[in-house]
């Protein structure tokens, strides 16, 4: 159901226009009255970033569907407000709303090298690589001045242990010298996620993400520098981005891109109405025809938990965007071969002992 007190206002620069409640709360402020509280969220919300002493770092991935055995993530919630991010539900663990909260109110991890560095020690770690971003964005735009991120690069250089990074944003290139170290080591890939070339489209789908054209240049620069790199297509939406899968991978494999991947939108937990309240503020012309097309995907829903058919969907339209897919990949070379990362060379190391360079 969509919240009819957010559809009065439209927030730019926010992807969520409001906070549905936490499903673990029992308790939460509302607004009854518009004329009750003048002020009552109508002022523009900066970020909060919240330092958080986290135990431990580095989560084993069980889900089979998952191309990714092993996720870091430095940041909780994540500032660039993609409206459709899976990852919002998450937030609700931190006892806030997967909505404007999501975006609003990040979970800085200050001490995430520290506990990397004591992931990799531990005696009964089997070198394996480890994605950054498998939730949040490792590189949103906090990480300019925290510098997380990078210090988990420079760790697994130290290590020897493969890592996977995945981001929408160009500050990626900013450790071009950290990661060509890795390249040469066949320890990283880089990937970036672009579903559309529309601008327009990005500024309300994924409104504090790099420009397109920014991520494409990410894939131009690694490449000619000699890492290896990939793209997810994702999420594809029907009735808004699928007709615009040739162009992104077309464009994707000209930058230097060497694999692709894919994934439907499904809209869990509260997504679901985040996402509606969106869609029919941003596109009513095509509102209706956009969300029966999701749910025509998923079996008649929106949301979808079922391992396998939760990534890429099910159902007649589905198959079509499959198989647009693969015709894509097979014409533009992509995910021509297979990328195994180095795991022989793990080693531990003591603090004061190891060199990057």
């Amino acid at each position: 159901m969509i919240n009819q007190l957010a559809n009065d206002r439209y927030e730019k620069g926010r992807g969520a226009q409001y906070n549905p409640k936490n499903r673990f709360l029992k308790g939460e402020y509302v607004q009854e009255h518009l004329e009750g509280i003048d002020d009552w969220e109508h002022e523009k919300r900066n970020t909060e970033y919240i330092v958080d002493n986290s135990k431990t770092l580095v989560n084993e991935v069980t889900s089979p569907d998952v191309a990714m055995l092993w996720s870091a993530n430095p940041y909780q919630g994540c500032e660039h407000g993609c409206v459709y991010c899976y990852a919002r539900n998450s937030h609700e663990y931190w006892g806030y709303s997967a909505g404007v909260d999501f975006e609003s109110r990040i979970v800085v991890k200050k001490n995430a090298p520290a506990l990397l560095r004591k992931f990799f020690n531990n005696k009964n770690w089997v070198p394996a690589t480890i994605s950054l971003s498998g939730n949040t964005d490792c590189y949103q735009p906090i990480e300019r001045k925290m510098k997380i991120t990078r210090a988990l690069l420079e760790i697994c250089l130290e290590f020897r242990n493969p890592v996977g990074v995945l981001t929408k944003n160009a500050l990626v290139l900013r450790d071009m010298d950290v990661i060509q170290e890795l390249a040469r080591h066949n320890l990283v890939r880089v990937l970036t996620s672009v579903n559309s070339l529309d601008e327009d489209l990005r500024r309300v789908l994924e409104p504090r993400t790099t420009s397109y054209k920014s991520r494409l240049q990410v894939l131009e620069t690694f490449s000619k520098a000699g890492v290896p790199t990939g793209i997810m297509n994702a999420p594809i939406i029907p009735g808004l981005n699928d007709m615009h899968m040739h162009d992104v991978l077309k464009a994707a494999s000209e930058a230097g891109a060497q694999w692709a991947g894919y994934t439907v939108v499904r809209l869990n937990g509260a997504v679901g109405s985040i996402f509606k309240d969106w869609l029919y503020k941003s596109f009513p012309d095509r509102a209706d025809k956009v969300w029966r097309q999701i749910s025509d995907c998923h079996d008649g829903h929106v949301n979808d938990s079922r391992f396998g058919n939760r990534i890429v969907g099910d159902g007649k339209f589905a198959e079509i965007i499959k198989s647009q897919f693969q015709i894509y990949c097979r014409k533009f070379q992509l995910n021509e071969s297979k990328l195994d990362l180095n795991t022989k060379d793990f080693r531990r190391v003591v603090i004061g002992q190891g060199r990057l360079f």
